[in-house]
């Protein structure tokens, strides 16, 4: 009988302080809130300034700002598909999803600027660009950098343009 009293006593207790609902209480609520609203308007205004840093013109981030395309260069089609399947076949495939995304149709999804810059530079391309971080979101993988040239890039691009 006596330890039922005792956790009555307890339990009444716990449940007078917990439910005190005084001032001080209060005003640790609200000062917890204005905490995490002003994390929240922080990391708002990180976000705003990261995105500055980033592409938002669709080209990328990386040395290539400007391709010129002309018509479909044979020779440069023949050099990209060779550095195609020595370098990328691991994870993409033309026609369908494999690690990375289908690469059928992608110069009709992106820019070449995109497309060079994100073989070129796929570490900060995933770290800053809103589309590369995206597709690292989806496919869980990110690009491999294959230490390819800006040249060797460029035939890539070709060869991805007979593609579509």
């Amino acid at each position: 009988m006596k330890i039922k009293f005792i956790a009555i006593s307890l339990l009444l207790s716990t449940m007078a302080v917990s439910c005190g609902g005084n001032e001080k209480s209060e005003h640790k609520t609200d000062n917890a809130n204005a905490k995490t609203e002003h994390k929240k308007t922080e990391h708002k205004e990180e976000h705003k300034e990261a995105k500055a840093t980033t592409s938002d013109n669709g080209k990328g981030i990386g040395p290539v700002s400007s391709v010129e395309l002309g018509d479909i260069d044979e020779a440069l089609v023949e050099k990209g598909k060779e550095l195609y399947k020595a370098n990328c076949t691991a994870c993409h495939k033309i026609g369908k999803r494999a690690v990375g995304p289908a690469l059928k149709g992608v110069t009709e999804r992106r820019k070449p600027e995109w497309i060079m810059n994100m073989i070129l530079n796929p570490q900060e391309m995933v770290d800053n660009d809103p589309t590369a971080k995206a597709l690292l979101a989806e496919y869980l993988a990110p690009m491999a950098n294959q230490s390819l040239t800006e040249d060797e890039a460029r035939a890539i691009l070709e060869f991805f343009r007979t593609k579509n």
